[in-house]
């Protein structure tokens, strides 16, 4: 069963999580190639989720390097960040 890696990060500016978004967009499928599926959500000016998702628990750790990297590189442009995991009890796709 899959397993769920879901972001939440406040922005301190609009053009922050702009910023984000342009950059996770464009280098996010090379960084995190064991995820079977990304998601990004522009939640608002400056509020952006994204939702990853693995095959197992395994390959979500292995990810966490990636991961790491990336967050440490902008932590400064965040006012707060909440990130949940859990098992992907439905994934429905027309």
């Amino acid at each position: 069963m899959s397993v769920a890696r879901i972001t939440t990060i406040n922005f301190k500016s609009k053009e922050a999580a702009n910023k984000s978004i342009e950059d996770y967009s464009s280098n996010a499928p090379n960084e995190f190639p064991e995820a079977e599926q990304l998601m990004q959500v522009h939640v608002n000016d400056t509020t952006v989720m994204a939702i990853s998702l693995y095959a197992d628990e395994e390959a979500m750790e292995r990810a966490s390097v990636a991961r790491s990297k990336r967050m440490g590189a902008n932590q400064d442009e965040f006012e707060s960040v909440d990130t949940k995991t859990g098992l992907v009890t439905l994934n429905h796709k027309k």
